[in-house]
């Protein structure tokens, strides 16, 4: 019998082998994820503190006559730029002319009253000293001279009274700045319950918000007592302040007080920062962001993308010595830049940690690998 020959799949698989041995073809390696690291170091850096702050004038007035009459003339128009002193609203001054004329009469009556009294009491002196008259009669006309100087200076304050009422007629400006809505026309009578506008002295402007009580709860860690606080406000930074609409109003403010009591129902104190306005941008009312850079020195600083939110946790990929990730908790600051975290624990300095890369990591990962030794030729 002859013998079978070999299946054609072995003598495939040998060719195979033995191809790919002559050839020294490389199989296919595992391959490596990028990842980046730093080590952790404090430093220095600006966090941005932000208030919710609403502008109000440094002299907001409230315009109210301060007599009863006819309102016949406005002389101002809503939103109007107005100098201190400018007539804002005329009232009909008849009544007050007539006044002021009634009361100028009864000084001239008063003034030839007075003249009459002081001619009586000089003759009655005159015939006393010649022992005409007695010490009664000129007793008598020299209280009738005083009583006459009275009247006269009655009658001149009631002259000065109707000058001043008559002036109440036409009410002018305290302040520059802004005049608010008016909700009165030519026509109503108006008395001094009656509010003719809102004048908003606009030439400074303070933004008024609330400091949180653990702030200043912070400043008394820092051993800033009560008889240092105007100082430490004075040595404040700077303050921007920046509208709805994102806009930043091109001038810097300072802060100029903070209230010493905390409202009991928000835990807050209210601070001022004065704005200048020189261009009038700025109006009673708007509201922003007040904006204040406060320097944090030797705080653990690492980028944002190093941290991995996980629920409720938020995690750094410590390296360890033999390049392996391990998951830390850390406590975490924001620092208003967007690019970084203050880290408040969890690190120290020294550590390695993942930072681009982090969000693949896994636990017990390997991180980093040594390079490859190029071969030789």
């Amino acid at each position: 019998m002859k013998k079978k020959d070999s299946p054609s799949w072995a003598v495939a698989l040998a060719t195979m082998v033995f191809g790919l041995t002559s050839c020294s073809v490389d199989m296919p390696k595992e391959t490596q994820s990028s990842f980046e690291t730093m080590t952790v170091k404090k430093s220095d850096i600006e966090v941005p503190y932000k208030f919710s702050a609403r502008m109000k004038g440094q002299n907001d007035v409230t315009v109210t006559p301060q007599v009863s009459g006819q309102l016949v003339k406005i002389c101002v128009t809503e939103g109007q730029q107005v100098k201190q002193g400018q007539t804002l609203f005329v009232i009909d001054q008849r009544n007050a002319q007539l006044e002021l004329e009634a009361a100028q009469a009864n000084l001239q009556a008063a003034l030839a009253q007075e003249n009459s009294a002081k001619l009586e009491y000089e003759s009655n002196k005159n015939l006393f000293d010649k022992k005409i008259v007695s010490s009664y009669m000129l007793s008598n006309s020299e209280n009738s001279y005083k009583q006459a100087q009275a009247a006269v200076a009655q009658a001149r304050a009631s002259v000065n009274r109707a000058k001043v009422n008559l002036g109440f007629c036409t009410i002018t400006a305290s302040v520059s700045g802004i005049i608010g809505e008016i909700p009165v026309r030519v026509g109503d009578q108006v008395s001094p319950m009656t509010q003719l506008t809102m004048l908003s002295g606009n030439t400074t402007m303070y933004a008024e918000f609330s400091v949180t009580e653990g702030i200043v709860e912070s400043m008394v860690q820092e051993g800033v007592k009560a008889s240092d606080l105007e100082k430490h406000i004075a040595n404040l930074p700077e303050a921007t302040f920046v509208m709805k609409n994102g806009t930043e109003y091109p001038h810097k403010g300072h802060v100029i007080s903070l209230t010493g009591i905390v409202n009991a129902a928000t835990g807050s104190l209210t601070s001022k920062v004065s704005f200048p306005n020189p261009d009038g941008h700025l109006y009673s009312g708007i509201q922003g962001t007040v904006v204040m850079n406060f320097a944090e020195k030797g705080v653990i600083v690492v980028p944002q993308n190093a941290v991995v939110r996980l629920q409720d946790k938020s995690l750094v990929y410590k390296v360890q010595a033999d390049s392996i990730a391990t998951a830390v908790d850390v406590t975490t600051e924001d620092t208003g830049n967007g690019k970084d975290f203050i880290v408040t624990s969890g690190l120290k300095v020294g550590d390695k940690i993942v930072t681009t890369g982090a969000n693949n990591v896994t636990e017990g990962q390997k991180v980093l690998f040594p390079k490859e030794e190029k071969s030789e030729k």
